[in-house]
């Protein structure tokens, strides 16, 4: 394991495990885009609830203290894409690039929005980009083509990203590469394109090497990926991740000097509750797991290891779960904590507020919303220590500690 520890003082990125202690991670505080989520665009916009902004940033500030305090260094997505902006030439690039994607393709709108983004500061520009462009902001646009004249009563010019503050997902930390992932939904898709823009120009992250990228063709989310060890990684086939990205990520790995030996393929039911595996398992110590009861029974497994020729050998894992974690992590027991503690109506309750998300800082200590306080007494009782803050407002999103964070680096075991 030695390699890996070098690795983490070598690397921008290094991410070879689930739960060694956490040095660097990447967030993104919810912002005023939030509060342009409205009952009519709810579903569009993937939210179930509305989300009171103020109480959000207090409880996504309790969430960052109690990492800072921990010794976490906690980085912020618009601080780095403020910096990459700086540079004139690649803020014009990113704002044509940001509006195309954005479906702004009318030379009128497009010269207005230009004109109204060029009084803001790197930083504004970011979090305006983010929070979303109404139309009453936009008082004149020159018509130049049929689009800029046709009455639309949608209230946006350019849509919020309320997602934003689950930086888990637009790409993923493996190894001392990353997952530069394409987003099941349009909806989130401009939240890899701060990623990548982040991962092209920031100085901080140069020459990082990519197992997926955003123009492929297939969706992954980084919800749905664990680095489990320096030699496994499970992803889930979930709702928002397809098998034919996991297969094309774990090729591109798995044929790199990386450490990395199988990606384990997690079949998860295909729900709204069950988006991504991590709201249904998650690693909290060596060969401790929380995860949701609801998935044990249909769950499906199959690793995925390099084969001859350079090809991939895929073959389904008959064992149970415990079986299958103790044989690819090499431990002699494996322990599974309920999510709800064996309570079938608690479970359901809790993992809806993600009970079973939890973001390991270190072997056997985990931050988790404090809502799910039966999930958290099971933990407790199997020796991990928890860490809690206030939810009220930021599992409305639906997405827990987890989620909300992206590892830069972590220990090696």
């Amino acid at each position: 394991m030695e390699r890996v520890k070098n690795m983490t003082a070598n690397h921008s990125i290094s991410v070879y495990n689930e739960i060694g202690k956490l040095k660097s991670v990447l967030v993104h505080c919810p912002g005023e885009e939030v509060e342009n989520i409205v009952p009519d665009y709810l579903r569009k916009l993937l939210f179930d609830e509305i989300v009171y902004l103020d109480q959000a940033q207090r409880e996504h500030n309790q969430f960052t203290d109690i990492l800072r305090g921990e010794g976490v260094e906690v980085v912020y997505l618009t601080d780095l894409m403020a910096e990459v902006l700086e540079e004139p030439k690649v803020r014009e690039e990113f704002l044509k690039q940001f509006m195309e994607e954005a479906k702004i393709t009318t030379a009128g709108l497009q010269e207005a929005l230009m004109e109204f983004f060029s009084v803001y500061s790197p930083k504004e520009l970011v979090r305006k980009c983010i929070s979303g462009v109404r139309k009453e902001e936009l008082k004149h646009v020159k018509p130049k083509a049929l689009g800029d004249m046709v009455k639309n009563p949608y209230p946006f010019y350019m849509d919020p990203i309320p997602n934003m503050y689950f930086q888990r997902d637009p790409f993923a930390s493996i190894g001392n590469g990353i997952s530069l992932n394409v987003m099941a939904n349009e909806t989130r898709n401009r939240e890899t394109l701060f990623a990548q823009y982040i991962f092209n120009y920031h100085p901080r992250f140069k020459n990082v090497p990519r197992w997926y990228n955003r123009d492929k063709t297939h969706p992954i989310e980084g919800g749905d990926i664990l680095v489990l060890s320096d030699k496994v990684i499970a992803v889930g086939i979930s709702q928002r991740t397809d098998p034919i990205a996991i297969e094309r990520m774990a090729h591109k790995l798995l044929s790199s000097d990386q450490s990395f030996q199988t990606v384990l393929a997690f079949d998860i039911p295909k729900t709204r509750a069950y988006m991504h595996l991590d709201t249904v398992f998650t690693m909290v110590d060596y060969d401790q797991f929380t995860i949701y009861p609801g998935i044990e029974a249909p769950l499906d497994v199959y690793s995925i290891s390099k084969g001859k020729n350079n090809e991939l050998h895929i073959r389904y894992e008959h064992e149970d779960l415990t079986t299958i974690l103790k044989e690819h992590l090499g431990v002699s027991a494996v322990n599974l904590i309920r999510c709800g503690d064996g309570d079938s109506i608690a479970a359901g309750r809790e993992q809806w507020s993600d009970g079973s998300n939890t973001l390991a800082i270190s072997p056997g200590k985990v931050a988790c919303y404090n809502r799910n306080h039966i999930t958290n007494a099971a933990l407790r009782r199997n020796g991990i220590e928890v860490l809690e803050f206030d939810s009220y407002e930021l599992s409305r999103g639906r997405g827990g500690p987890r989620c909300m964070s992206m590892p830069i680096l972590r220990e090696g075991l």
